[in-house]
């Protein structure tokens, strides 16, 4: 019988590629606080030795899953794929190369319990590819709806917990990349509202050539999210991506003063 106070939680983690990185994100898993986890990975087809290294921690741990995909599929289709398996009532959400603090888990699902919501998200500090700390760390406001989430996305994927029990079934719109962001935006159009809790509990690796680093190709997926994701009209979407394009200008004019 599921413990009411202590839950499990589901750690959906894709991974492609990710031999570089996957050691240290699975060790920051193995060294939370709160232990009533599952960490689902699901590989989708990688061509380097991701999938040993992950066989590796499973002869250790049971807690660790692995599901290898047959054919390369994309982020969307992998962690959809792991939340389908997932047994967990709690998501929590980790790709290959992020990290989160050992008290992540535990510190947020009290925060939930609290409050008795059922999205949340953190902050997170963003570090180097090799792992060093830049001076960039994200703000985690105390209420995000869907209106100021079309203006800009404060939500880091890799910080996210929702509780299943009250959102019900969870899954990702089938686009390369912002499916992150487009399931954050339907749930807060069904009346389930982010909330922040603001302290650094996760690290986001700035990779070179990742996708989410080609800043040009975000911000075309965020029209790509306005205009055939939501359904906005045209006015509305520019009025959105307005927003968004100042804001990002902001924060990267922001980000190389604090370098």
């Amino acid at each position: 019988m599921e413990n009411k106070q202590n839950p499990l939680i589901s750690i959906i983690t894709p991974a492609y590629n990710a031999e570089r990185f996957i050691s240290q994100t699975i060790e920051s898993a193995l060294r939370q606080t709160y232990t009533n986890w599952e960490m689902i990975l699901v590989d989708d087809r990688s061509t380097d030795k991701t999938v040993e290294y992950i066989k590796n921690y499973q002869q250790q741990d049971d807690r660790i899953k692995l599901i290898e995909l047959e054919e390369n599929s994309g982020s969307a289709v992998a962690r959809n794929t792991a939340m389908e398996a997932a047994k967990g009532q709690y998501f929590a959400f980790l790709d290959s190369d992020d990290l989160w603090t050992p008290e992540k888990l535990e510190k947020q699902l009290r925060f939930m319990q609290k409050k008795d919501i059922a999205f949340s998200f953190t902050k997170y500090a963003i570090v180097q590819e090799d792992g060093t700390l830049t001076k960039s760390v994200t703000s985690a406001p105390q209420y995000v709806d869907y209106d100021s989430l079309m203006k800009h996305c404060v939500i880091g994927c890799l910080t996210v917990m929702l509780d299943t029990a009250k959102i019900g079934r969870v899954e990702m719109v089938n686009i390369r990349t912002r499916q992150d962001y487009a399931l954050w935006l339907t749930l807060t159009k069904q009346g389930f509202p982010a909330y922040g809790l603001p302290e650094v509990l996760a690290k986001y690796r700035l990779v070179e050539n990742s996708i989410s680093s080609n800043k040009l190709k975000a911000a075309k997926q965020n029209w790509y999210v306005y205009r055939h994701v939501e359904k906005q009209s045209l006015l509305k979407s520019i009025w959105y991506f307005s927003h968004y394009a100042l804001i990002n200008i902001r924060n990267l004019f922001l980000r190389k003063i604090k370098r």
